[in-house]
């Protein structure tokens, strides 16, 4: 998966490292602020305070 990711971005090794961290800047920031407040809807907040129990 990563090999396939180093061809597909164009470039010098340092620019494709930067790429590929804001690439995954970015879908850190989707999860955390859009991803996860969603799921959280659907998800009953019992059922959560329980698994770890």
């Amino acid at each position: 998966m990563f090999s396939m990711l180093w061809r597909f971005f164009p470039g010098p090794a340092w620019l494709r490292i930067i790429v590929m961290l804001a690439v995954f800047a970015g879908i850190v920031y989707a999860l955390v602020f859009y991803g996860y407040p969603w799921v959280a809807q659907f998800v009953d907040s019992e059922e959560i305070s329980t698994v770890g129990s």
